[in-house]
């Protein structure tokens, strides 16, 4: 049966995070997060959310290991399979996914103001 611990543990190697990498993004040390990822005690819960943003999953993922829904729903698999798989999409999601966070601010704030132009 999977676990807090467990589902910690996987999502941090999905990450391709180590312990220590995890660590300092967390501001915890390395025996509080193997702690947890054994199930030897559990983190509070604005840790456990904060996992969550930073693993990008949901917080009832890690509680209960409900599967969230990874994708919109699109009405037909081919199109979506396109849009994964357009270069374009993919620069923009690499260069957006590796900028500074006031940076990522900046662009969802600018792509909300272009959406609104011309309705």
């Amino acid at each position: 049966m999977e676990t807090l611990g467990s589902r910690l543990k996987k999502v941090r190697e999905r990450k391709g995070w180590t312990q220590k990498e995890a660590v300092k993004r967390f501001g915890i040390t390395n025996y509080q997060l193997s702690r947890y990822e054994s199930d030897f005690s559990n983190p509070d819960p604005d840790l456990i959310a904060k996992f969550a943003e930073e693993y990008e999953v949901t917080t009832d993922f890690l509680i209960t290991g409900k599967e969230e829904k990874k994708y919109p729903s699109w009405g037909d698999e081919a199109e979506f399979e396109a849009w994964v798989n357009d270069p374009t999409v993919n620069k923009f999601y690499k260069e957006f996914n590796e900028s500074p966070e006031e940076r990522k601010k900046a662009l969802l704030a600018v792509w909300e103001i272009l959406k609104t132009q011309g309705k």
